[in-house]
């Protein structure tokens, strides 16, 4: 997490870019990087999101499930006010709140800080969702996006659940670079293994991400814009190209783990 990136100006902002980008956007058009999903199934989703974390946030739940789900209006005019005042309130529940302080979350920090950055980097990538579906893409912000790699490495792709281990492969090693922002993470392929709390034994394709890149070789090697790395990353397409070097297995790897997507 940056200390010096505004995440509640981000939050804002990206809310508003979403919105502003879905405006003239008929209710059924498709979302290019969700395709099962129209324009409004994007606007839902995003207020959803908001309306869920300001709840958690402002009432502090501590159990999730026992939160009654909002009904989705049904036409656009009402689920763009639902949105407003979902996008609002998470604002604002989230400026009250110390980011210290404890909070419910997924992760393993529990914080109004995670969910801070959590949602600034939600609403960044939606905002391309929408502006994609709009057929407008905009610029990323460089300083979020090279936040959002670290973010999607370290916590979306390498996090260790409780139940589980992740054991590296020796010489099995990547580097990422964003060269707009000059940030680097030492990424090592491994397995996890282990069983879940429903009895699931898992063995299969992980990551480990060195908390800070020593320099030291790496048998591969991405490189590029922040932005586009970080849209490479989440599965949605970069605008500029990136560049790849070193062994093309690893590489292939890697790209598999991340081709599975988040959850």
């Amino acid at each position: 997490m940056s200390d010096q990136l505004d995440y509640l100006a981000h939050l804002r902002v990206e809310s508003s870019r979403f919105a502003e980008a879905l405006a003239d956007v008929g209710p059924d058009v498709r979302v290019p990087t969700c395709p099962d999903w129209g324009a409004d199934d994007l606007l839902w989703h995003l207020a959803e999101l908001q309306y869920f974390w300001a709840t958690i946030v402002r009432e502090k739940v501590t159990d999730p499930s026992s939160l009654e789900e909002p009904e989705r209006p049904t036409d656009r005019a009402d689920l763009r006010r639902f949105y407003d005042a979902a996008s609002t309130a998470l604002q604002q529940t989230l400026a009250e709140t110390p980011p210290e302080a404890t909070r419910w979350t997924w992760s393993v920090e529990q914080t109004a800080g995670f969910t801070r950055r959590r949602q600034a980097h939600e609403a960044l990538i939606h905002r391309l969702d929408a502006e994609l579906t709009a057929g407008n893409r905009t610029d990323m912000d460089p300083a979020l996006s090279s936040d959002g790699v670290d973010e999607v490495l370290r916590i979306m792709f390498a996090g260790v659940p409780p139940w589980g281990h992740i054991e590296p492969e020796q010489g099995e090693t990547l580097r990422i670079t964003t060269t707009d922002t000059s940030a680097s993470w030492l990424v090592n392929l491994g397995r996890l293994t282990g069983t879940d709390p429903e009895g699931v034994f898992h063995d299969e394709p992980d990551v480990v991400v060195a908390e800070t890149d020593s320099g030291e070789d790496a048998q591969a090697s991405v490189s590029g814009r922040a932005a586009d790395v970080d849209c490479w990353l989440w599965g949605r397409p970069p605008l500029g190209s990136l560049e790849r070097t070193g062994d093309e297995r690893m590489l292939t790897g890697f790209e598999a783990i991340i081709g599975q997507g988040i959850s």
